[in-house]
């Protein structure tokens, strides 16, 4: 493998030690110490490891570029606190695992990176600590584990979330019920145009087809529309939208629904009252530099301030959880990187792994079961301390890449709760088309952003139905263990088993297994009208269409046998 250290600090003593391998796994430690405080420079260690059967890369940063990387242009995996985690995986063909590579560390700013040499046909591979400035320090130590195993790519991942959870001192949060059902998210369905007798309207609409919480997002604080943030930091109600915040939280409650509110963390407009007060106290470089930016929470007074406006929402507002919006958009450049008496931090991912803290502690004292929602890509080991719900980033109406954040997520999220991005599609398109989206979704908990009652009678009846099935199934879909072929092709086929059941979605892979499962069910969400079916010979089955409507019934005949099952439809075997 050739271990090498490249580059770091002068005055810096970096070493390799205590290599350990066990069953296909080795660990090292990789120490760095000082003979007294400095701020570290970007280290990195350097290997190769041969190019034997590895067809494709996977990291849940990549998004859709899987393919091999070549080492003047190589595949790479950023971590920090505040952005995704250090893990990529080297993946063969047939989806098992060749290498994966993790660090210790989900904390310092690191990264990743894979490439392939074309003179020795080999895997080049850096592994760079401190790939921003840090606060000052003595001494560091973080341990790099790579899996060699010839296992499921899929429980190699596994495996590192577990290490991080058990032997790294990444102790998820809680998971209140609630963050584990269905929700009505109005970003896409109203933006900025907030209606308090038309919410109520949809409350109850969501509440009788399966959802259990609203989420009022960006344009309560601000009578402007225009979308953007430059009136965002003082966090006051818009009266013209919102007359009374409190009767509003009690009118939604009346409905049977919780109910979170958005706020966009970092940012500060310079249209707020407090933009004056905390000018001096902003990140350089951050924001849109013109019109809002990003506060440091390197000061207390900040996080003090935030700290504030959040319990606030909790304590006299009544609201029960909060979206808490843009945590990847505190990063650190220019006049920022220059000393400050005024800070009690130095380092910015410790100030936010500091806010972060204060933030949970104190919403938790008021409401123990309090809703915390982040999204991709603040979705990390460290990040999971604190928050109970993990959103996948947005992208409306775009069933692929909903698809492939649940399932990345899924992967390296553990017993947090993963929800889709907000659901939504054209009211104009098909009811099949509409039914896409939904089970793009599947394995995550649901968050729709469409008006109920501007649906179709089809789409209406489609929205109900596959929100029925989802909370009959639930155990399953989010509980049970998580499978996916192709990660190249953004999982060609997804699954989830759980005491003898599995539910199938079929992308471009149309064979079903059915063995060795009690039950068995099938979603077409190929652009096939059939599925093939696999060693369930002389089980019934039943298929239905997107709406749930029964097509047909019978018996499978074969080792292998096509049913006709529609286009978003399903088959229940067994």
């Amino acid at each position: 493998m050739g271990l090498k250290i490249k580059g770091g600090s002068p005055n810096a003593e970096i070493s390799i030690d205590a290599l350990r391998e066990n069953d296909g796994i080795l660990t090292f430690d990789v120490k760095m110490i000082f003979d007294r405080e400095e701020i570290p420079e970007q280290f990195t260690i350097s290997f190769s490891i041969p190019n034997i059967e590895m067809y494709s890369v996977w990291s849940p940063s990549l998004s859709f570029n899987r393919s091999l990387g070549v080492d003047w242009s190589k595949r790479k995996t950023n971590s920090r606190l505040a952005s995704f985690m250090p893990i990529q995986s080297l993946i063969s063909l047939d989806g098992k695992n060749r290498t994966t590579i993790a660090v210790s560390d989900a904390i310092t700013p690191t990264f990743i990176s894979s490439g392939v040499c074309e003179e020795t046909a080999c895997i080049d591979i850096d592994i760079a600590f401190f790939t921003v400035k840090v606060a000052p320090l003595k001494e560091y130590t973080a341990t790099v584990r790579i899996d060699t195993r010839s296992i499921p790519y899929y429980d190699s991942i596994y495996d590192i979330v577990s290490w991080w959870e058990n032997e790294c001192g990444y102790k998820p949060a809680y998971i209140p019920e609630h963050a584990k059902l269905p929700m009505n998210s109005l970003w896409y369905s109203y933006h900025q145009q907030l209606d308090v007798d038309d919410i109520i309207k949809e409350c109850r609409l969501s509440k009788a087809i399966g959802m259990d919480t609203v989420i009022v997002d960006d344009g309560w604080q601000t009578d402007d529309n225009n979308r953007g943030y430059q009136f965002c930091g003082d966090w006051k109600v818009a009266s013209t939208k919102i007359p009374n915040m409190r009767e509003f939280v009690s009118r939604v409650h009346e409905t049977g629904m919780k109910i979170m509110l958005w706020f966009s963390v970092p940012f500060v407009g310079k249209d707020v009252e407090s933009y004056e007060h905390f000018k001096d106290m902003l990140l350089d470089g951050s924001g849109d530099g013109s019109k809002f930016f990003s506060l440091d929470p390197r000061y207390k007074e900040v996080r003090e301030f935030l700290v504030n406006i959040y319990a606030k929402a909790l304590r006299e507002w009544g609201f029960d959880g909060l979206k808490l919006d843009f945590i990847d958009s505190f990063v650190l450049y220019g006049k920022s990187l220059e000393y400050d008496e005024r800070r009690d931090f130095a380092s910015l991912e410790d100030a936010i792994d500091a806010l972060l803290k204060e933030i949970t502690s104190v919403l938790k004292t008021i409401n123990p079961d309090v809703l915390i929602e982040f999204r991709q890509s603040y979705v990390g080991p460290a990040i999971r301390k604190y928050g109970n719900i993990l959103r996948v980033g947005d992208c409306p109406n775009d069933s692929i890449k909903n698809r492939l954040g649940v399932v990345d997520l899924r992967f390296t999220s553990g017993k947090t709760a993963v929800h889709s991005d907000m659901l939504m599609w054209n009211y104009d398109d098909t009811v099949q088309s509409a039914a896409l989206q939904f089970i793009a979704a599947l394995y995550s908990v649901p968050q729709i952003s469409v008006k109920i009652a501007k649906l179709s009678d089809e789409q209406k009846k489609m929205l109900a139905f596959y929100l029925s099935f989802w909370r009959e199934n639930r155990d399953i879909l989010i509980n049970g263990k998580l499978m996916a072929s192709a990660p190249e092709s953004a999982y060609s086929k997804v699954w989830s088993e759980k005491d003898n059941t599995a539910i199938f979605t079929c992308f471009s892979d149309t064979v079903v297994n059915c063995s060795p499962y009690t039950e068995t069910v099938a979603i077409n969400s190929s652009n096939n009208t059939g599925l093939i079916i696999k060693s369930a010979d002389q089980k019934a089955y039943t298929v239905l269409n997107c709406m749930g409507e029964t097509i047909s019934n019978g018996t499978v005949h074969g080792a292998l046998c096509e049913i006709d099952v529609p286009i978003a439809g399903m088959i229940r075997i067994g």
